[in-house]
Parts: C-alpha cells; structure tokens; sequence
C-alpha cells in the first residue's frame, strides 16, 4: 500500500510511534554510557533489530537512533567529526528495517549544554551544528523531524529554526521533558507548560508535545490533560503527542529501572488519547511489548 505524506497523515487520526531505543540497545547488550548513536557505523544490525521489533509490534512510525547526534554531544565521545555519517546511516537502517510503507522520524536531542550567558553555547554554532544533522537525516530519506528532550526554551527555539530550514516542508515535531514541580509541571530549566506550549506553537510546528521527564503514569495522564489545555488555548491547529516513559524510575545499583507492564501503561496511552492526544509513543523504559499493548486498544 502506498502511504500519505507524514504532514498529511498527522491529520488522520491516532499515529503510533515506537519506543525506547537507548534501553532496547542495553537490553541487547550495549554497555551503559557507550556511544548509542555510533552503532549506525559500527554495529548498524543491532540498530536494525530494535526498529523492526517495534515495527513487528505495530509503530506505523519509527524515529531513528540519532538523539545525540549533533556535534556537541558527539565531541564528548570523540565522535564529532561522524556527524553526517551517523545520521545518514542511521535514517538509512530506519528506512530499511521499516520499509517504504511506514514513516521514518529523523531524532534531534539536546546538545547537553546551555547558550549563553547561561551556558558557552553561542547561538548561530548551536543553529549550524542542528542544520548539519537535519540536512543528513534528510538526504537519508526521513519522512519528517521530531525534536526531543528539550528543557531550555531558547535551545528549542534554535533547534525547530535550524531544523524548518532545511526540512523542505517535511513535518516537524517538538516535545519538551517536564518533572512535576509541587502542584505544577516544569522542566529542569523552570519552563512551565503554558510557556512551552505557547511559545513552540508559534514557531509553526505540525506537533508540539512531551516526551521523558521523572513522573508517574498517573501524572503523564495529568500532564498529558493540562498539555492539550494550553494548546487549543492559543486558538492555533497543532496535533499533540506524548511519549511517556514506562512510568517513574527506580534507582536499583546504580541502575534506573522501569517497573511498569506492558498492560500498565496501554491504560495510561488510552487516557492519554482521550485527552485529546493523537500521537503517542514511548520513551525511556518502553519496549516493542508496550508499543504492541497499546496498538491492542484498536483491535479490542
């Protein structure tokens, strides 16, 4: 069957993205703290697996392994010069695990430091650096972009404009990671939902949502209620999503570890939906299991 374009699919109805990818990777014995985004070069059919578990499991859409792709993140590994190489790689190995019948998601993460004068970053090198790897994931062949993990909104801004340049009209999507703050949700840097949502949602993106953060599934259903909220309160048209984690961590030997079931958490995507969220996937601690029970709650 031949598919829509992605920008027009986001329209149609509930799209189900994959899950986790750093946990399937340890889960297949990458050894913690290891470069996650090298193993397109290195060890590109361990890659492979995961994206065609989780495409087995039902995802009609899979983001490629390049979270920290960008040069900042790779110069900690020694690895910034690989930029164009990883993300093209890895868009590739999406595309041929998944096929042509199913969207690819080019991953953009944080660069893990701050701009200025918060941090060293300076603005136009923080642009450039994201435009490389958005380039290369598209000359790999992704359908469309999905920026992620975002807690700073200035980082976000640069990060959605250096990507919307060279997209071509390929859809873009960008999330933020909240933690719940007393009676509120803010990110690491203080950024409460009405602020995220109002700004992201300015910058013209097809879908604005949350992804990661250290919260229970409880609260994801909360956050996921106030979430929507704020979105039609701009009076703009913007499809939202959400990629919870497998609930709230649990710090065992050092190890963070993730205790709620496949079941668990597809009630949790279901009150999610019903909060007016169209798409939805997982993050940290979600596996192919997870994706696989949510999709049972359009067969039942």
């Amino acid at each position: 069957m031949s598919r829509v374009p992605l920008k027009e699919r986001l329209g149609r109805g509930v799209l189900l993205l994959d899950g986790a990818m750093g946990t399937q990777l340890i889960a297949r014995g990458i050894k913690v703290g290891e470069c996650s985004d090298y193993l397109n070069v290195e060890s590109p059919d361990i890659v492979m697996t995961v994206h065609r578990a989780y495409s087995k499991a039902g995802s009609e859409a899979v983001i490629t392994n390049t979270f920290g792709a960008n040069r900042y993140a790779l110069n900690r590994h020694s690895y910034g010069e690989y930029v164009t190489e990883i993300n093209l790689t890895g868009a590739r190995l999406a595309r041929q695990a998944v096929g042509e019948e199913k969207y690819v998601l080019g991953d953009i993460g944080p660069s893990g430091d701050f701009l200025e004068p918060v941090g060293s970053l300076k603005a136009h090198e923080l642009r450039d650096a994201f435009a490389v790897q958005a380039e290369a994931l598209k000359e790999g062949g992704v359908d469309g972009f999905i920026i992620e993990t975002m807690t700073a909104l200035d980082e976000a801004e640069v990060a959605i404009g250096a990507v919307k340049l060279v997209a071509d009209g390929l859809p873009v999507l960008a999330s933020m990671s909240f933690d719940k703050a007393g009676a509120d949700f803010k990110t690491m840097m203080g950024v409460d939902i009405a602020s995220a949502v109002e700004r992201i949602v300015s910058l013209r993106v097809d879908a604005v949502g949350f992804n990661c953060g250290t919260v229970t599934l409880d609260e994801y259903v909360e956050l996921a209620g106030e979430f929507v909220a704020a979105v039609k309160g701009t009076g703009r048209e913007v499809s939202v999503f959400a990629e919870p984690n497998a609930g709230k961590p649990e710090l065992i030997d050092g190890k963070a570890v993730y205790r709620v079931t496949p079941d668990e958490f597809a009630a949790a995507a279901e009150q999610i939906l019903r909060a007016g969220v169209s798409i939805i996937g997982g993050c940290c601690g979600t596996g192919p299991a997870h994706i696989e029970a949510v999709v049972q709650l359009f067969m039942d």
